[in-house]
């Protein structure tokens, strides 16, 4: 892809810094060539196109690339991963590269975004990846996914909404978070319960390898025998108020909206 400005002329573009030493410890050795490749259309393309921001291309790998990557320690091995909210690619496209038995799916709505993914998985090769343009809830009900992932989507509550309907009984929502993560958590306890969820998890990532480690949440379902296809919302009943019928129960779940 040759970088090109809005009116379809040549662009100055940032270069991406090389790899570091440590991104051989994150990516497979026969895979590294595709991140410094990925690293090199993030710098370019992605600044161009407003993906990226001009501040970020100097840290690429120590910002986005590596951090996403060890995301990767807490995905089972062959599994399928929907990417919600994709944006640039991160961390779907990082995963699909640093885990080739990953099928990875980038589910993101912004056509700009969605045409630099898939200039990017036709360049790379990536046949294992598939981008869909549109919102997470465009999926509800029609595809299941062993982990979904996100990177500063929304909050952890707002997320669930989004997420959960794409969760496999025995899959599992991950998302990369922040310090406030702890906070989101408890912020989200009537969340957790409306969707019938497991106490989430929280996992420090790359503490072997990176300076700056990532910080992941997991969230599982409580009972995976009783998750429905796609999930319902199990609403709590609100003091003097009469229950709500199933169907309307479905209803309200059908308008959720997603990513």
């Amino acid at each position: 892809m040759k970088p090109l400005d809005s009116a379809g002329r040549a662009a100055p573009v940032s270069k991406a810094p090389s790899a570091p030493d440590v991104a051989r410890r994150v990516f497979p050795r026969e895979r590294l060539q595709l991140a410094e490749r990925y690293a090199g259309l993030l710098a370019t393309q992605g600044v161009v196109r407003g993906l990226i921001g001009p501040r970020e291309a100097p840290r690429l790998w120590d910002r986005h690339l590596l951090n996403c990557a060890v995301l990767g320690e807490w995905i089972p091995q062959g599994a399928s991963v929907c990417d919600v909210g994709s944006g640039a690619g991160l961390p779907g496209l990082v995963l699909s590269i640093a885990r080739p038995d990953l099928s990875v799916t980038l589910v993101e709505p912004l056509l700009r975004r969605t045409t630099f993914l898939a200039e990017v998985v036709a360049e790379l090769g990536l046949d294992r990846v598939e981008v869909v343009r549109g919102r997470a809830d465009s999926l509800h009900g029609a595809r299941g996914f062993d982990v979904v992932t996100s990177r500063a989507v929304a909050p952890l509550g707002r997320l669930l909404d989004w997420s959960m309907p794409l969760v496999s009984p025995e899959g599992a929502l991950l998302a990369m978070k922040g310090a406030s993560a702890d906070e989101e958590i408890a912020a989200a306890a009537a969340d957790l319960r409306r969707w019938g969820c497991a106490a989430p998890e929280t996992r420090v990532l790359g503490t072997d390898v990176l300076e700056s480690t990532t910080l992941a949440v997991r969230v599982s379902w409580a009972d995976p025998t009783r998750v429905s296809w796609p999930p319902a919302v199990v609403h709590a009943p609100v003091k003097g108020s009469r229950p709500r019928s199933a169907a309307r129960r479905r209803r309200t779940t059908n308008r959720r909206h997603g990513a």
